[in-house]
């Protein structure tokens, strides 16, 4: 079986360390604008930050251009100089395949680019490609290994292999578009004592006193979801033997209500920062001061980690072999329990065939408040 490697979570692949000759041409750094697109998820667009930021510190004379939706564009605090991050309504003005082709043509006209890169690899990025292919752009499209997950989530003769993770991927597909991309990404707040507070505490006034312990329980799949009476007995255990003051992330009608209920049974104790409209940008300065974040295998995971906070992660339905691990996620760090049946599913987006939820429902609240706080103790 393929070893892990620590530094990023990936497994060693004659695919990633085989060096590709990308195509030369006679064109100089100056030369060059490229749009690096990448539209969803949340979780997969705060892995591309490590390596486009290391991108754009190892080719400083070129121009890189994010594209992304507007609401992603705040995960890229600290940009590098020569990074531009552009949101795109690709569900409104840009919808469809007449918004696409306007889409290409404001791309090359508003930043004057040369090169494409698809790390996103689907119908609206590929159409995307194709257009701007036909204006001359250079275009280099991601592939990604659906066969090898298909493998690892099926019911029956799993192979249990750690897939390339996605920041490998991103990695390769830009060395084939001629850009070879070294690690050299910090964390956001590389550089800086730590992040700037001031949003934040206009919002939810200063900073509690204590350990700070963020909990993140929901994720955009029930298999990722660590049962909510579960998580609600970790804080209870986590109030009842610490003195850490817990702060909640999430979203949402649902989630805020949930959030509303525990904060009133401890009111001295939670800060739930649902709906209180922080903005990722603020979220992410927030967890940056946490000494603990836990986690789902979601969105929240993958910003604690570029924040440069410790995580724990919890995960059901999903595995970490299917490539979507945190940047630098220890591998000590991630809770889950080894079951024949998981992986089931690459997203979590399918329902348990146990009816159980058993890869859930096996983690008990005391091991989880106990692993944190064995963090928090140190």
């Amino acid at each position: 079986m393929p070893t892990v490697n620590s530094h990023d979570n990936q497994p060693t692949n004659p695919i990633v360390q085989a060096i590709i000759e990308p195509d030369t041409d006679d064109r100089s750094m100056e030369d060059i604008v490229l749009a690096v697109a990448r539209f969803s998820a949340l979780g997969d667009v705060v892995m591309t930050v490590p390596v486009v930021y290391s991108l754009c510190h190892n080719y400083p004379r070129l121009r890189v251009v994010m594209v992304t939706r507007p609401s992603l564009t705040r995960v890229f605090v600290n940009p590098p100089t020569n990074l531009t991050v552009a949101g795109v309504d690709v569900d409104g003005k840009y919808k469809g395949i007449q918004g696409l082709r306007q889409l290409s043509r404001d791309l090359i006209a508003d930043y004057g680019i040369t090169d494409y890169v698809d790390i996103h690899d689907v119908l609206r990025s590929k159409t995307l490609g194709m257009l701007l292919r036909l204006r001359g752009v250079h275009v280099t499209t991601m592939v990604k290994d659906r066969r090898g997950r298909r493998e690892l989530t099926r019911r029956q003769g799993k192979v249990m292999v750690p897939q390339m993770g996605a920041r490998a991927r991103y990695r390769l597909t830009l060395e084939r578009a001629g850009f070879k991309v070294t690690r050299c990404f910090e964390g956001l707040y590389d550089g800086h004592a730590r992040a700037d507070l001031s949003k934040v505490e206009s919002i939810l006034g200063p900073l509690k006193n204590g350990p700070l312990i963020g909990i993140a329980p929901f994720a955009a799949h029930p298999g990722k979801i660590y049962p909510p009476d579960k998580m609600l007995a970790v804080i209870d255990h986590l109030i009842n033997n610490t003195y850490a003051h817990i702060y909640l992330f999430g979203g949402g009608k649902h989630e805020e209500e949930v959030f509303s209920n525990w904060s009133r049974r401890y009111p001295d104790r939670i800060t739930s920062v649902a709906g209180r409209r922080l903005g990722l940008d603020g979220e992410l300065s927030l967890i940056n001061h946490l000494d603990v974040m836990l986690a789902m295998d979601s969105g929240n995971m993958h910003l604690a980690a570029i924040a440069g906070t410790r995580t724990l992660s919890i995960w059901g339905a999903t595995h970490p072999y299917c490539g979507f691990v945190a940047w630098r996620h220890h591998p000590d760090d991630i809770i889950q329990v080894t079951m024949p049946c998981r992986p089931c599913s690459t997203f979590g987006d399918k329902p348990c065939y146990r009816g159980d939820m058993a890869c859930m429902n096996s983690i008990t609240p005391e091991l989880v408040a106990s692993r944190v706080m064995s963090a928090i103790a140190k």
